[in-house]
């Protein structure tokens, strides 16, 4: 079923309904992280891929993308823009299976001391974006402005998982700065925001992936 382009208040309805009527958020999350990441292995990613995640759902599909990034046998650093205490959730359930795992974590701080970050984010040949997703309202603030400054300076390139960090998905502007990604990986349908031709410069190549919503709760959305 194809689509029309979904404000960020409509994609928080589909997937309540869909956790309401049944499907879990956490296979939800299993399956958007899982297809962002074969995506990332068809757009032949060799490594080091390193993984930015915030501490939301965004986060979370960044978690499962590098359990599977890790498990097909790609080196993966995941560097986390939160204290572990502030996760909860299926993202909280997705970072203990990536500790179990015992793949290599670290805390971001985001100060010119952490010269560890520095040299991930330098040295990376991907990106992953998983700080901010669609949620996001209002000016983006510290300590993440400084975290899309430091994935911006990096001559890595960049996959966005959902939107861009700091873009906003209902107009396609920044909200004062935002992630230039090589590709965006967006789920369900194409937000709103990802049409404004100004917004290209930030998402790069866009591709949408189906997570398993019911089809009955997708055909109001049908475009």
């Amino acid at each position: 079923m194809k689509l029309r382009p979904l404000t960020r208040d409509e994609v928080r309805a589909i997937d309540a309904r869909a956790i309401e009527g049944g499907v879990p958020g956490v296979v939800l999350m299993e399956n958007a992280g899982r297809a962002a990441a074969a995506w990332l292995v068809e757009l032949g990613v060799r490594g080091p891929v390193v993984v930015c995640c915030g501490k939301g759902n965004n986060g979370g599909d960044g978690f499962v993308m590098a359990r599977h990034l890790d498990a097909w046998g790609f080196p993966v650093h995941v560097l986390l823009a939160c204290e572990p205490t502030e996760l909860a959730g299926d993202a909280l359930v997705n970072f203990r299976i990536l500790e179990q795992a015992s793949l290599p974590i670290t805390r971001w701080n985001f100060t010119s001391t952490d010269a560890q970050s520095e040299q991930l984010i330098q040295n990376a040949d991907w990106i992953v974006d998983g700080l901010l997703g669609t949620g996001l309202q209002g000016e983006v603030r510290e300590p993440m402005r400084s975290a899309i400054d430091a994935l911006n300076r990096s001559p890595a390139k960049k996959f966005a998982i959902d939107i861009p960090s700091g873009l906003d998905a209902d107009t396609g502007r920044p909200l004062g700065l935002a992630v230039r990604a090589s590709c965006t990986a967006t789920f369900v349908s194409t937000k709103l925001g990802l049409i404004n031709p100004d917004a290209a410069m930030y998402t790069g190549t866009v591709r949408v992936f189906d997570i398993g919503i019911p089809r009955r709760l997708l055909a109001a959305y049908a475009g």
